[in-house]
This record gives C-alpha cells, structure tokens and sequence, in this order.
C-alpha cells in the first residue's frame, strides 16, 4: 500500500450528504462522508443493508433516484469537480472515465438487443473508433473476461447466458471504455459461490491490467478480505472505520467493525458461537443522537449518547470514527 498512498487520489469524496425530502421531514441518508481512492486502489465498502453502500455509489456518478439528491460535500475525479456537473457532461463521463458493474446484470442489459449491439454501441460512443474495430475490441472483451466462443456467442441475446454468464457480459461492458474508475455495487450476491469467486478475479485482474481503480461494494467480508486494499464500513449513512484491509480485519477498532469481523467464520475458530450484533441498522426517521451505533454497542460511554464522533487519525493510515480512541490519545 505505500506506493499507492504516495499518489495523488484518483476519486475524492468529501463530506457528502445525501438527502430524502419526506412529508414528514428531510431525511439524510449518508451524513459526511469523505474518503479517497488512490490509481489502481481497490476500495471495499462494506456495512449491513441500509448502511449507504450502494447511496455512495450512485451519487458519485449521479444516478441517485428522485427525490434522492447530492445535498452538500463534493465529488473530484483526477482534479475534477464532478458531482456539479450538467446532466449530458455526466452522462458522458459514465461509461468513458467511470464504468458500473450492478447488482443484477438484467438491469443493465437490455433484453431486445444482442451482447454484440450494447457492446459496440457502448465502445462507440465513448471512442472514435470504425464498427469493426467496435466488433473486434467487443469479442476480446468476452473472450477476456471468459465467455467461451466469444466470436460466435456475441451475437446472442442476454436471455441465452446463464446468470454468471451475464455478469460476466456486464463486466465486459463495464470495462468496455477503458474507464479510470469502476464502482462494482454487489456483482456476485445471486451468484454461486465458486461462480462468485470466478467473477471477483476477473474483475481484479482485468482492472489491475489496465490500471484502473476499483470502488467494491459488499456485505461479503470474505470478498473484501481477498480483493481490497483498503475497506470503508459503513454504518447509519456514516463511515465507522476506514484503513488497510488486513489490519482493519486482523485487528478491527471500532466496535461495529469487531462485531462484523466476529460474526465471520474461521477453520481455526473454537468458539461454539459467531459473534452476534443485538439490534438492527436504525431507520433513518429515527437515528439516534450521537454515535448511530451507541444502541447496539458494547462498550458505549456516556459521550457516545451525546456527541458524534468524528473519524480520529490512528496509526498505519486508519481511520476510526470511535470516542474510545479519542480517550486514548488524550490519555496518552
């Protein structure tokens, strides 16, 4: 990770805050969050449903559904404010300098059209390049990321790839741009577990080859354990903890992140019981003063009801948003 943290940040994000206008109320969905991803970094955001994994992707390339909406902080990709831009200079960036790999690949591939069509129109429009050219770079994208007979089966429709097989498509297009940045928002949940482990390479590799950055979203610790270098939890639309992926897991600080971490089975574990959370993420109507997790937190201090913490600096490029630690560096 050093030569990584040496350079300038591919994507910046800070203080962002998402909000929800309600008849009952605004409600703020991701409250100051800020974070970095370094050229060629691989970036896991993990946190349990509701906790604003796959909100901080889509308000990074400006998909937010209405009335969601970018309410105050900023967005820069290689210097380059970009959370302000007008909607046709955005949706010119996405695909051309930031690809997406979605949840469920039948939200991004449209059914009446052939893998051939979306591929070569997507590489099209984003590179002055002939229809054949198109073609040829759209077959070694298949054959890449592992559809066999890619020069025959790119004339197929989506319906005929089975559901690895699509992902894989999804992928593909994706990375059919050559983007700087690819935000992959749960690309293995529907999938087998071997299927998964498949997808997650192909991801890793191909992005490491064309040294693009990747932003990783999950609630699979397993996945991030062996695809990041870094990882971001997030809780309650806020970052609890943020720092290199083995410390983070070999030695998690903030209580939130201890629970997750020991709710993950081991072969060297000998404990008759996982480690259990109590509770459940707050609604976002009712998101307690504070710390959000103080509720469901085991070592919680009387501050912790009070006041919000604030990410403290801690040693080795970690963040942890955790008043014990603040109490630790005063008594140090």
């Amino acid at each position: 990770m050093p030569a990584l943290a040496d350079k300038a940040p591919l994507l910046s994000v800070r203080d962002l805050v998402v909000e929800f206008p309600t008849r009952r109320g605004v409600l703020r969905a991701l409250d100051k969050v800020s974070f970095d991803i370094a050229e060629g970094e691989v970036l896991g955001m993990v946190g349990e449903s509701g906790a604003g994994k796959s909100l901080t992707g889509a308000a990074i390339i400006g998909l937010l559904e209405p009335p969601g909406r970018i309410a105050s902080g900023e967005v820069w990709l290689r210097g380059e404010r970009i959370d302000n831009l007008p909607r046709e200079r955005m949706r010119r960036l996405r695909g051309r300098r930031i690809g997406m790999v979605f949840q469920d690949p039948l939200t991004s591939l449209n059914p009446l059209y052939t893998v051939a069509r979306q591929l070569i129109e997507t590489i099209r429009t984003h590179m002055d390049v002939s229809d054949t050219e198109a073609r040829n770079r759209a077959v070694g994208l298949l054959d890449r990321v592992g559809i066999p007979a890619a020069a025959r089966r790119i004339d197929d429709y989506p319906h005929h790839f089975s559901g690895g097989m699509r992902q894989r498509v999804v992928i593909a297009l994706a990375l059919a741009a050559e983007p700087e940045l690819v935000i992959a928002d749960e690309p293995t949940t529907a999938l087998d577990v071997s299927v998964q482990a498949q997808i997650i390479d192909v991801l890793k590799e191909i992005c490491a080859e064309r040294g693009a950055s990747v932003m990783l979203i999950t609630h699979d610790m397993g996945v991030i354990a062996e695809t990041a270098d870094r990882v971001a939890v997030l809780y309650a639309g806020r970052l609890a903890e943020i720092g290199p992926v083995r410390d983070v897991i070999q030695r998690a600080e903030h209580p939130y992140t201890a629970g997750l971490m020991g709710s993950i089975p081991t072969l060297t574990q000998t404990a008759e019981r996982l480690t259990q959370i109590p509770g459940s993420m707050p609604r976002l109507d009712a998101i307690p003063k504070g710390c959000a997790f103080n509720p469901r937190c085991p070592r919680v201090l009387e501050r912790c009801r009070i006041e919000r913490p604030e990410l403290i600096a801690r040693e080795g490029g970690r963040q942890v948003a955790c008043w014990l630690y603040d109490r630790e560096a005063q008594d140090a």
